[in-house]
């Protein structure tokens, strides 16, 4: 469904990419891992066009958009919800998800009901600013909002960051449904590996702009873990 290829980016003359290629299966989880600093949000923020690599290929079902604007990857099937969440804290939680419409190609301008299924709490706080919502149901209304766009590729950048652990659980549950009713591929950075092992097919590790490791999640084992993750 996705697929990068030989993949380098830098800013200015630091190099934060360094040929970095990656395979993403359709309708599987497959998870980017790595300390901090290591490049896995520009690596987010160069599949959804956001930043431009200087090198290699971006391809969506087989279509090469490395060139294609982040406004037409939006439209094409790619969504982003962004580290820190990105919610407009002025913004209803209705009109938060309205913006996700933007990204729609069919004409469709109400939110799916299907939104509220997956978080009921968007529904019950649907008049509730944004900026009043608690860290985890401002999550839930970031992924919700880039599902309103109906994407194929999901891409989420550490969203366990300072949530509660029953709504890690609960997104972890989300994320398994939309792959297995919807048949949705996700790409997901995260450094909670309970959370890895749990929810995802695959992994790849990064160290200084390079995968370093990947394989099927039970391969995972605490000798990579304490090679490439402990700090």
């Amino acid at each position: 469904m996705l697929s990068l290829s030989h993949i380098s980016f830098s800013y200015g003359l630091v190099q934060i990419l360094d040929d970095v290629s990656i395979e993403v299966p359709k309708a599987k989880v497959v998870c980017v891992m790595g300390r901090n600093g290591v490049g896995k949000t520009t690596l987010m923020r160069n599949i959804v066009g956001l930043e431009k690599a200087s090198k290699g290929t971006v391809t969506l079902d087989g279509r090469d958009i490395t060139k294609t604007p982040a406004r037409k990857r939006a439209q094409s099937g790619l969504a982003l919800v962004p580290q820190g969440r990105m919610i407009f804290p002025r913004l209803s939680v209705k009109e938060n998800l309205e913006v996700g419409l933007s990204a729609r190609t069919d004409g469709v301008r109400s939110i799916p009901q299907e939104i509220y299924d997956l978080f009921p709490v968007l529904s019950d706080m649907g008049a509730r600013q944004g900026g009043n919502l608690s860290g985890g149901q401002q999550q839930q209304l970031a992924i919700g909002r880039a599902l309103v766009g109906e994407p194929r590729v999901l891409l989420l950048d550490e969203p366990t960051e300072g949530i509660q652990p029953n709504v890690i659980q609960a997104i972890g549950q989300v994320l398994r449904r939309l792959v297995s009713e919807k048949e949705m591929t996700v790409v997901l950075v995260e450094q909670y590996v309970d959370f890895i092992k749990e929810f995802g097919d695959h992994f790849y590790i990064m160290n200084r702009g390079r995968v370093v490791a990947d394989g099927d999640t039970p391969q995972l084992s605490e000798a990579i873990v304490r090679q490439h993750l402990s700090v």
